[in-house]
């Protein structure tokens, strides 16, 4: 055992949960996906100093929706640190997380943005959200203030979390669906902050990498369904039963910062080599 643990910071998203005892599509049980992808967390070692979730929190925004993940999420380690996506409605998540201060607004305006130190970390949360839409955007407001708020640390190792992915992925139907407005914008923010040595990203329900800037973005995979990899565009936009997952975070000083993507489920192993 190393004499320094690492420190873990758990990356769920995508957990688009329904009311109690409804079936996503008819077909897809996302709250047996998260509480499973719960358990998964809570066996973790060493334990994580907290738990991003990147939006699409719940499917269609209402507060029964919001109460269900709530109950879901208990079991969780740590704090829990909650982002919102196009499935996601600002007003109705604020209300049933209102003992989760960070959602109040810190970012300015309606937008749910802020800033949390995590033992030599710092994670900064930017919020693309377009009401009624699917894609995301960045207006100057929400530019302006990543470009401030980096601006308050440039010598502190910096994650920077969006729902929509700030890269084109070559999926044709979720291209359609990312972020249209800000995205260079956004890179331009990036390149002036060194110290940013991640982005964390949700949305595309698979786990992809690009580089942005100087820095790598990546999207993890969701703990129920996820996106068919169509890289021809001649499919419909469609979902699949690959092995669901979680992004970890794991750095010792914040420089050092590595990205590992952990499958859930019950699989042979391990065995000594």
């Amino acid at each position: 055992m190393p004499a320094l643990l690492p420190h873990v910071l758990v990356h769920l998203s995508d957990t688009h949960i329904t009311v109690p005892g409804r079936l996503l599509d008819g077909r897809v049980d996302t709250a047996t996906a998260l509480a499973r992808a719960v358990e998964a967390v809570g066996r973790l070692q060493p334990a994580p100093v907290a738990v991003l979730v990147s939006g699409d929190l719940v499917d269609a925004g209402s507060p029964e929706e919001y109460d269900h993940l709530r109950t879901l999420l208990a079991p969780l380690p740590g704090p829990v640190y909650l982002m919102p996506g196009n499935h996601d409605e600002r007003g109705a998540l604020r209300a049933a997380f209102a003992d989760h201060p960070y959602l109040g607004q810190m970012g300015g305006g309606e937008f749910i943005q802020y800033t949390v130190d995590l033992r030599g970390l710092r994670l900064v949360t930017l919020d693309t959200v377009v009401p009624g839409a699917g894609h995301g955007a960045l207006c100057g407001h929400r530019l302006d203030w990543l470009d401030a708020t980096l601006a308050q640390a440039p010598g502190q190792p910096t994650l920077v979390a969006l729902h929509h992915p700030p890269f084109l992925t070559h999926i044709e139907h979720m291209d359609a669906l990312g972020l249209r407005e800000g995205r260079e914008d956004f890179e331009a923010i990036i390149r002036r902050h060194p110290q940013v040595e991640r982005i964390a990203c949700g949305h595309l329900h698979r786990c992809i990498q690009a580089r942005v800037a100087h820095t790598v973005a990546i999207t993890v995979p969701s703990p129920a369904h996820q996106v068919e990899l169509d890289l021809v565009g001649d499919h419909p936009a469609s979902y699949t039963f690959e092995p669901p997952g979680f992004g970890l975070h794991v750095w010792t000083t914040g420089t050092d910062l590595v990205s590992h993507v952990m499958p859930v489920g019950d699989f042979p192993g391990p065995f000594a080599f």
